[in-house]
C-alpha cells in the first residue's frame, strides 16, 4: 500500500495481504440471506400510541428499524450524499491534508477503524466530523468541496431533531416520561462518519467494517440507494439489510441498551463490500454528554431483577471502547453487575 486511504484511485487486482481475514473470520456471505421483515416505521402516521408500540418491539426483537416521512427533507438527504461523493473524489492529495490515525481528533480522515492497534485492516476510508455545536466545529471541516460546510450544517440539523423525536419514542416506550432518556444523556454530543467503501476484488475475504456494537446512544444511518452492505445479527444469523426509499436505519446504541436495563438491545451490524461499485453511508451518532451518569430509571429495576449493569459515565466507557479491537466481545459485558 502506497497510500494511506484506500480513495486513491488506485485499483486493486488483489486485496492486499493487510485486508485478509483470518479463515474463521471471514464474512462467509453465501450463508446471509436478506431480512425480510425489517421494521419500517412511518412516523408521519397520526397514531402516536400505535407508533410508540412499534418502536418499543423494534427496539426489543430487533435493536434497529427504518423510519419513513421522519422529517428531514429529501433535498437535505440528495444534498448531504452528493457533497459526501465529491469529498471522496477529490485529489488524494487534497484529500491527505486532512488524514490522522488519531481517534481523539475532532475532525479527520482515516481509513479502516483504528489502524495502529489492529491486526487487520477493513476496507474503508471515513471522514469522521464533530457537529454538535455547529458554531464550534463546523469552522474546522472541510472546506472543500466548497459547499461541505453549508450542506453538511443544514444536514446536522435536522438530523438531531430526528434523534430527539425517536429518543421520546423510545422513553414513552418504555413507560417512561417522553423527556426521560433525554433528561438522562443531557447535552448530547453529535458526531458523524461519513463511509466510503470503494470496489473490493475479493469481498469474501474481508470488511468494510467488522461486526461491532455502537458505543453511543442512538445511530441515525443514510444508506447509499443504490448500493447495499449493511448487514445485522438476528437470532444468531447475519441478515442483509436492503435499503428503503427515502429511509434512515435507526440503531440503538449501547447506552439505551444499558438506559433500558437491557430490554433494549444494541444491534450487532456490520458493512460488507461488494467488487462492482463503491458504497457511501453517512452515520450520525447522538451520544451522551461526557459526564451523564448512565443508569436505568427504578420503575425498570423493581421486577426483582435490579439493575443489569453498574453506573458508569459516558466518558468512561467510551475510554474503554476505544482501548480495545472493534469486534471484540461487547464492550457492555464489562460493565455488567457480578
Amino acid at each position: 500500500m502506497d497510500t494511506k486511504v484506500l480513495s486513491s484511485g488506485i485499483q486493486y487486482t488483489n486485496l492486499p495481504a493487510s485486508y485478509v481475514r483470518p479463515e474463521s473470520e471471514r464474512p462467509r456471505l453465501w450463508e446471509v440471506s436478506t431480512c425480510e421483515n425489517v421494521p419500517v416505521i412511518d412516523l408521519g402516521c397520526q397514531e402516536r400510541d400505535q407508533i410508540v408500540q412499534q418502536v418499543g418491539d423494534a427496539c426489543k426483537n430487533y435493536g434497529f428499524f427504518q423510519v419513513i416521512n421522519h422529517g428531514v427533507s429529501l433535498e437535505a438527504v440528495e444534498k448531504m450524499l452528493g457533497v459526501a461523493h465529491d469529498f471522496f473524489s477529490l485529489p488524494v492529495e487534497e484529500k491527505l491534508k486532512l488524514y490522522s490515525d488519531d481517534p481523539s481528533k475532532t475532525m479527520r480522515l482515516s481509513t479502516s477503524f483504528n489502524v495502529n492497534k489492529e491486526k487487520v485492516h477493513n476496507w474503508r476510508d471515513y471522514l469522521r466530523l464533530h457537529c454538535y455545536p455547529l458554531d464550534k466545529y463546523a469552522p474546522e471541516w472541510p472546506s472543500k468541496p466548497p459547499p461541505f460546510k453549508d450542506i453538511v450544517s443544514s444536514y446536522c440539523i435536522q438530523v438531531r431533531e430526528l434523534g430527539f423525536r425517536i429518543q421520546e419514542l423510545i422513553s414513552e416506550s418504555l413507560g417512561l416520561e417522553k423527556d426521560h432518556v433525554k433528561n438522562v444523556l443531557g447535552e448530547q454530543g453529535q458526531h458523524m462518519a461519513v463511509n466510503f467503501y470503494p470496489p473490493c476484488p475479493e469481498p469474501e475475504l474481508t470488511f468494510g467494517l467488522p461486526g461491532h456494537t455502537d458505543p453511543n446512544a442512538l445511530t441515525i444511518l443514510l444508506q447509499d440507494q443504490s448500493v447495499a452492505g449493511l448487514q445485522v445479527l438476528k437470532d444468531g444469523k447475519w441478515v442483509a439489510v436492503n435499503p428503503h426509499p427515502d429511509a434512515f436505519v435507526i440503531n440503538i446504541g449501547d447506552q439505551l441498551q444499558a438506559l433500558s436495563n437491557g430490554r433494549y438491545k444494541s444491534v450487532w451490524h456490520r458493512a460488507i463490500t461488494n467488487t462492482d461499485k463503491a458504497r457511501m453511508s453517512v452515520a450520525s451518532f447522538l451520544c451522551p454528554y461526557d459526564n451523564a451518569l448512565i443508569t436505568p430509571p427504578k420503575a425498570l429495576t423493581d421486577d426483582g431483577t435490579g439493575a443489569v449493569y453498574r453506573d458508569f459515565t459516558y466518558a468512561e466507557y467510551y475510554k474503554k471502547f476505544w482501548s480495545r479491537d472493534l469486534d471484540q466481545e461487547h464492550c457492555l459485558e464489562l460493565f455488567k453487575n457480578k
